[in-house]
Order: C-alpha cells, then sequence, then structure tokens
C-alpha cells in the first residue's frame, strides 16, 4: 500500500486520502479511503498484519509469521511511492516521529484504544474479532504487527478429507461408468415440417 498507483503514472487509489490531488483526480479524490485491514478482519480472516517496509527487521517477523500460518494470510505493507506520493509515510518511519505514530502491537502488551482510554492487553489469537478491528481503525498512532493470528480447519484440508472419505464409502470414481450411467438422454434433431 503506497496510497497511490504508482505503475499507472500516479491516478488515485482505493487507498489514497480524500481530497488527494492526482492526474485522475485534479479537484480532489472524493472517496474515503479503502482499510484492507478492516475489510481482512471484517471477513472474518484468520490471520492479518500490517508492516513498514523500511523496518527490515518489524517486515521480516511479519512475514514470517504469515508464512507460517495456516491458511490464508494478509499482510499490507506501507510503502513510499518516491515519484507519486513521496512521503506517505513519512510520520511512520522519521526517527523523531515513528514512537509517537506508531503502535507496535506484540502478544501481551497493553494498549489505549484512545489517549483516555481503558487500557487493554493484545492478543492477536483472541476468537473475537472485535478489537482486532477496533485497532485496524485507528490512525494516530498507526498500529503496525499482527492483528490477528487465529487458528481454524483450511479449507483445501477439508475438501482432501471429503475426497478420501467418498472414496472411501463408495469407491474411487468411474468417469465412462459416469458418462454412460442413468442420468443421460438424447438429442434427436427437429424435424422440418414442409
Amino acid at each position: 500500500n503506497n496510497r497511490i498507483y504508482g505503475l499507472t503514472k500516479g491516478q488515485y487509489s482505493p487507498t489514497s486520502e480524500v481530497g488527494k490531488i492526482t492526474k485522475s483526480t485534479p479537484m480532489g479524490s472524493l472517496d474515503a479511503p479503502f482499510n484492507p485491514v478492516s475489510l481482512a478482519i471484517g471477513a472474518e480472516a484468520s490471520f492479518v498484519a500490517r508492516t513498514i517496509d523500511s523496518d527490515r527487521k518489524h517486515l521480516t517477523e511479519v512475514l514470517r509469521q504469515a508464512a507460517a500460518h495456516p491458511g490464508t494470510a494478509l499482510v499490507e505493507i506501507y510503502q513510499n511511492c518516491n515519484i507519486f506520493n513521496d512521503g506517505a509515510f513519512d510520520a511512520l518511519k522519521d526517527p523523531d516521529t515513528r514512537d509517537t505514530s506508531l503502535l507496535r502491537l506484540e502478544q501481551g502488551a497493553p494498549y489505549r484504544l484512545t489517549p483516555d482510554g481503558e487500557e487493554t492487553v493484545h492478543d492477536p489469537h483472541d476468537p473475537d474479532p472485535t478489537r482486532a478491528f477496533a485497532l485496524s481503525r485507528m490512525n494516530h498512532p498507526t498500529p503496525i504487527g499482527v492483528f490477528r493470528s487465529v487458528e481454524r480447519p483450511v479449507y483445501d484440508v477439508q475438501m482432501t478429507d471429503q475426497l478420501d472419505l467418498a472414496v472411501e464409502q463408495h469407491g474411487k470414481g468411474d468417469l465412462a461408468a459416469l458418462l454412460a450411467g442413468g442420468d443421460t438422454w438424447t438429442v434427436v434433431p427437429e424435424r422440418s415440417s414442409r
């Protein structure tokens, strides 16, 4: 996510901020920015994270966890586009501002959703996505790290198990028998009435 379509020469993207001036939005973009992390959590994704390209250690750790996760993982990576949207994430990268601009999500670490809010302990393994979703909606500070990492059955494993059970119960399928079976019909051309 670099908040711009850089490869198409700087058109605004679904993650561009409202009012973004680009070649395709000379008077400013009108759409509210799309939040990939919120969408993934709202869709009950089992692994959702965010990181920054310039923090190699953090990026490597988040990608390692995503790769080890059984099932699909979404990792949003904030990445600068130095041609068409330079500085989009400067506050998150600058040594003078990053400590107050970032909320590093770590298992068991306390955080507050609002400055005067109640302190909560981060648990990405919580089966209830409510807190992970609330974190995804925060803008300042900006959370990075693993929002959600829950284990549940994986589709392709379940499908393989179903197929194995079907073979065990009914034997291996026979395509020729299926095609010549009882559920067939013959198409007869219509005769002309001349």
